[in-house]
């Protein structure tokens, strides 16, 4: 179970925000070493509302990150490992017949939970992914004609191995956008490696993980970042980044606008790290790449180069040749 929240900053106020974000990724960095920048992306994917997608291959620290995730915040948690007769009613709940009453009752399942990890989502047969997926979207879960609201702040960190696609499901293209970020952890270095041979006495890492925040933080760092201003200039160049996306040869479908809406919202949060209460280009370029790669389609695969990494190369190039604002 978690701890209670404790010493909670009086966000909003830059130096509050800054200062809370800081805490979370330190926490986070207690549980998963030598990954500060993908940490930094993760805690701004979380002030900025989105969801977190991560595909990496076993064992470098995803279902750690996310139970430190619910811990550092102080959120409630569930884990969900999807599989191939995973059912929809297993995610979001179901109508249970109560024989003394003689009535249905609602009955929550692991979704209503203020974080879950979906764990090798692409595992599980589509019709469960939609119905998660849309709850991602809708904040809420309809069943029978009732509609069952999701705790707040809530969020959905999903993991899928890049490797084995073997008996999975593949997310579609449309579903994908359903995610703020797409990310991955990788293994640590060697040094950082050597050092958890050597500090590990084998004391779950999660145990080093203390609580800095909590729901009604978290929920007013959310409001905070999203009141950021983003001016005109930045705006047009979004678009514009979005609109170059849109026309490029090699790319089947570009940008959508939920994309841009999503890139958007990433650059305000990211702007916290510096304090400053305005986006900049800076703030686009940094969450552009993780924002975006998964929601283009690229027209045709370049062989040796992975589909992530041929959209990441394209984004880069785009924005090296859109004119940024002054």
């Amino acid at each position: 179970m978690n701890q209670p929240a404790r010493a909670l900053s009086p966000v909003p106020s830059l130096a509050n925000a800054r200062s809370a974000m800081e805490r979370i990724a330190t926490q986070l960095g207690r549980a998963v070493q030598g990954k500060s920048s993908q940490l930094q992306l993760v805690v701004t994917s979380l002030v900025a509302g989105g969801h977190v997608l991560l595909e990496d291959v076993p064992g470098v620290g995803k279902t750690t990150l996310a139970e430190a995730m619910a811990k550092a915040c102080g959120l409630s948690f569930a884990r969900v490992q999807f599989t191939a007769d995973l059912m929809p009613a297993d995610v979001l709940g179901a109508q249970v017949f109560h024989a003394q009453t003689a009535t249905f009752q609602f009955r929550p399942g692991p979704l209503f939970r203020q974080l879950v990890l979906a764990d090798e989502l692409n595992r599980a047969p589509p019709r469960t992914q939609s119905a998660l997926l849309e709850a991602m979207a809708q904040g809420q879960v309809s069943l029978d004609g009732a509609t069952h609201a999701l705790p707040a702040p809530f969020t959905v960190v999903a993991t899928q191995n890049p490797v084995d696609f073997s008996g999975t499901y593949p997310l579609p293209d449309s579903q994908l956008d359903r995610f703020m970020v797409r990310m991955s952890l990788g293994h640590p270095t060697p040094e950082v490696e050597a050092g958890l041979l050597v500090t590990r006495d084998g004391t779950p890492p999660l145990d080093a993980v203390e609580t800095v925040s909590g729901p009604e933080e978290l929920a007013s760092l959310r409001s905070f970042a999203a009141a950021l201003r983003l001016d005109a200039s930045v705006a047009d160049y979004v678009v514009r980044l979005a609109t170059a996306t849109r026309s490029h040869g090699d790319l089947e479908r570009g940008a959508s606008t939920r994309a841009v809406l999503a890139l958007g919202a990433a650059a305000r949060a990211n702007a916290l790290w510096d304090a400053r209460d305005f986006a900049t280009p800076g703030d686009v370029h940094a969450v552009l790449v993780p924002c975006w790669a998964h929601r283009i389609l690229l027209r045709s695969a370049v062989q040796g180069v992975s589909a992530r990494d041929e959209a990441a190369h394209l984004l880069e190039e785009i924005a090296r040749k859109v004119p940024a604002p002054r």
